[in-house]
């Protein structure tokens, strides 16, 4: 680490208003100084150039043989990705404005061992590819990895908990991901600024006691140096040189691009974030226009190309990490829109653009745009959204003003799927999720798992009446979600502390300030099974029908009337909010890794198929094996009142205690908004609106004729681009599995609001 020179860079920000964010690293004030708001319609938006087209062609072409050969199209085996790993690769030289791919060519993936040989090699050969002796020889012998890492400090309680399913999906072999790295840094100030900054923070740290976490931030600075030195190197090799500050608009995309590429060649995370760049892009594109050197269509094409790119990333995953997140979902979730804490919309043309990206190039998941909604947003702008979603079911809704209130900004991104991230300084640790529904089968039978019938909870003494007893099961519910919430978040810990150890994030983290903010990212499934259960038991009067080991393996309500929650019945609806208040609450009496603030989700993304094969039939009805509903979403069939009565109830889920997010993914057919285009957008514009007044968090949105459906899983060839919107991210429905394709078409698709 070097002292380098603070090169004043006036040149590059002449046209820019200036402000804080001269003297300091502060995007946040660049955008507050050169917002450009944007009240209009999309009638300004171009279609695609010829190089778009080309290379669209190109991409779907790579993906058809991608699918044509079971889902991988090539990887690498034996160089460890790395920022500088592999050299310079294309689409097509001649014709890309934003380059970079991940290895040397397109849809080439990575071999990515530091989160875990074991998982690295499996994924290589369940795809048919073979494993090199001499990489499992270093991965096993001379580097320990993370995985390694975690399963030496794992504890008996934690292993039985992971094995039996009771907790699901810990990132304990693969990256964590979650982090939202502040990618305008680059363009506005370019690297060398940057590393300055680190090397002065470096020695900042560390005048005084030589503490554990005082040498702990010390080294990883010099890890955030370094990756920040290596991206200039990486971007050198495609010719750029990103140690300045862009020059315009191309180059600003292209600076922010490579800082995602040092991120994804890097760390192979569950969500792999792009977060808030819109604006920062379109200060950049509205200076060139001012200046006559960009129109509307070379704007459109940058954006589009960056698109693509991000559309490109791909991970090798196991076959069992595809059951918990099918579809090869990366979650570069880019967010769009907001208000600002000055009362001002953080609507931009650039914002229209990205959007446009999925008429220019059809639909497609990636990236997983997600729109930060107020009711204060310009009409032309939310009218737009919808008529996208309508057309492609792609894009998901979150509450600005919920989150921006409750995290103290208005510089946030999403984090994976739906949680909020300050961008400066946030960081999350992604914690997966832990099954409330197997939880009230283990309080009913002592401990034991209800399918393979070993002890995994503590043994207690388990219910033997024949009728459940209300009050002796919330005693005993109450206890064995101590044990969970105890074992659940102490395997967080052994994780992030493993992870920051083995396979630490510092091309990511290079891009954050150095003193960060923590939050320690737990979640919950099976929520309305959970709370339906509970509720059949108090209002119900629930037998159990037990095995001949005497564990409880069915039970039947004596009246099927009882509450169910998704009908905005607080007599469910109170036990749903009580649930996520009590365990969080449970949760945030342990010890938090690096004083992270705890933070729980209600989200299952296409897990809820694995978490449902894997827990027995519940008090409420649902059988063994059947699918869990998703997110917060209410128990299939459970919803009689319609679509906003289901609604309200997933809104009243206090959002304080689950700000990792509240997930609830909304199907209705195009006859139920309106019988003209024009109806159906206001008719969203108000549902929406309507939702988020009423504290709704998120909110996936899915137009679709069920038949649709039922058709592309008959005809997938008809339907090569038909994407659908699942817990937290969109996925084409060809490329999930038949399981996961049966339960989205057995969700709920509203006929009636």
């Amino acid at each position: 680490m070097k002292q380098l020179d603070e090169t004043k860079v006036p040149n590059y920000w002449e046209g820019f208003n200036g402000g804080d964010w001269q003297e300091e690293i502060n995007v946040r004030d660049f955008i507050e100084h050169n917002l450009n708001q944007y009240d209009g319609d999309e009638s300004f938006l171009a279609g695609p150039t010829e190089a778009t087209t080309v290379l669209n062609n190109q991409v779907l072409n790579l993906k058809k043989q991608e699918r044509a050969n079971g889902g991988v199209l090539d990887a690498d085996n034996n160089i460890p990705s790395t920022i500088t790993s592999h050299g310079p690769g294309y689409l097509n030289k001649d014709l890309e404005k934003i380059v970079g791919v991940q290895t040397d060519k397109p849809f080439k993936r990575a071999f990515m061992p530091f989160g875990g040989i074991r998982m690295a090699e499996d994924a290589l050969e369940s795809y048919g590819f073979k494993t090199d002796p001499q990489e499992h020889k270093i991965f096993n012998e001379y580097r320990k990895t993370h995985n390694q890492g975690v399963f030496d400090a794992y504890t008996p309680d934690m292993r039985k908990a992971r094995h039996y399913k009771i907790v699901t999906g810990l990132p304990d072999a693969y990256g964590r991901g979650r982090i939202v790295s502040d990618f305008p840094r680059i363009a506005v100030y370019g690297i060398d600024r940057l590393m300055a900054e680190k090397f002065k923070d470096y020695n900042l740290t560390g005048d005084g006691e030589m503490t554990d976490d005082v040498i702990k931030l010390r080294e990883e600075i010099n890890e955030q140096y370094r990756a920040l030195n290596d991206m200039k190197k990486m971007a050198k090799e495609y010719g750029y040189d990103i140690s300045r500050p862009a020059a315009n608009a191309q180059e600003a995309v292209q600076w922010i691009y490579f800082g995602y590429l040092a991120a994804v060649k890097t760390q192979n995370g569950a969500a792999m974030s792009v977060g808030r760049i819109d604006t920062v892009i379109d200060a950049y594109i509205q200076r060139d226009m001012r200046l006559g050197k960009l129109n509307e269509e070379q704007a459109q094409e940058l954006i589009d190309h960056l698109v693509m790119k991000l559309r490109m990333v791909r991970f090798i995953r196991t076959e069992e990490y595809n059951s918990l997140f099918s579809g090869d979902p990366i979650w570069a979730t880019l967010s769009l829109a907001g208000m600002g804490n000055d009362g001002r919309h953080h609507v931009t043309k650039t914002a229209f653009r990205f959007l446009k990206t999925l008429d220019n190039m059809g639909a497609a998941p990636e990236p997983n745009i997600t729109l930060l909604w107020s009711e204060r947003l310009p009409e032309g702008f939310k009218r737009y959204a919808t008529e996208v979603s309508i057309q492609s079911s792609t894009i998901q809704y979150e509450n600005d003003d919920l989150m921006r209130n409750e995290w103290g900004t208005d510089y946030y991104g999403i984090a994976c799927c739906v949680s909020a991230q300050p961008i400066a300084d946030g960081v999350q640790y992604f914690g997966a999720r832990a099954n409330l529904a197997k939880t009230v089968l283990y309080a009913i039978n002592g401990g034991k798992d209800e399918i393979q019938e070993a002890q995994v909870g503590p043994e207690y003494a388990p219910i033997t009446s024949d009728y459940i007893d209300y009050k002796e099961f919330m005693n005993k519910f109450d206890k064995m979600m101590d044990w969970l919430a105890d074992t659940y978040v102490n395997a967080l810990n052994v994780i992030h502390y493993m992870h920051d150890k083995y396979y630490y994030e510092a091309a990511q983290l290079a891009l954050k300030d150095t003193q960060l903010n923590r939050t320690f990212a737990t979640g919950i499934s099976g929520l309305s099974h959970a709370v339906d259960s509970i509720s059949a038991i108090k209002y119900g009067h629930v037998k159990a029908i037990r095995d001949e080991n005497g564990v409880a393996v069915d039970f039947v309500a004596d009246n099927d009337d009882y509450p169910r929650y998704g009908n905005n019945d607080d007599s469910a609806d109170d036990i749903a909010k009580w649930l996520v208040k009590t365990f969080y609450n449970k949760m945030n009496t342990h010890h938090l890794y690096r004083g992270a603030k705890l933070s729980t989700s209600v989200l299952t993304i296409t897990s809820n198929v694995v978490y449902g094969k894997n827990t027995g039939t519940t008090p409420n009805g649902r059988q063994k094996g059947e699918p869990f509903s998703p997110g917060a979403n209410p128990a299939y069939g459970a919803e009689k009142n319609g679509a906003l009565a289901s609604l309200m109830s997933t809104a009243k889920i206090p959002y304080h205690y689950a700000t990792d997010g509240i997930s609830n993914t909304f199907g209705v057919t195009p006859n139920t908004l309106g019988h003209d285009d024009e109806t159906r957008k206001d008719t969203l514009v108000h549902m929406v609106d309507g939702y988020m007044e009423n504290s709704g968090m998120h909110l996936n949105i899915n137009v679709f004729n069920k038949e649709t459906l039922i058709d592309a899983q008959k005809h997938p060839e008809e339907y090569p681009t038909l994407t659908v919107r699942v817990s937290g991210y969109c996925v084409y429905f060809a490329d999930l599995t038949k399981e996961q394709q049966d339960d989205v078409i057995a969700r709920t698709f509203f006929e009636e609001m």
